[in-house]
């Protein structure tokens, strides 16, 4: 699944560790995402989601292949 999450996140000036501690998830959790190796669950997708004032599908858009 790709995201925008690092493209959301620099245009608010926030490290990954921020993020990490809006959504209270690690660092590596928000590096995974950004880096397309971890699909969030559905609880942190919407969290995700919240933290930046956007719907899920907004920020998540399955890979051509899915």
């Amino acid at each position: 699944m790709n995201n925008i999450i690092q493209e959301l996140r620099a245009k608010r000036n926030w490290s990954q560790m921020e993020l990490a501690n809006r959504l209270d998830v690690s660092r590596q959790t928000i590096n995974a995402l950004e880096r397309g190796r971890y699909d969030p669950s559905l609880p942190l997708a919407f969290k995700i989601a919240r933290v930046f004032g956007l719907a899920i599908e907004e920020i998540f858009v399955p890979d051509a292949t899915e």
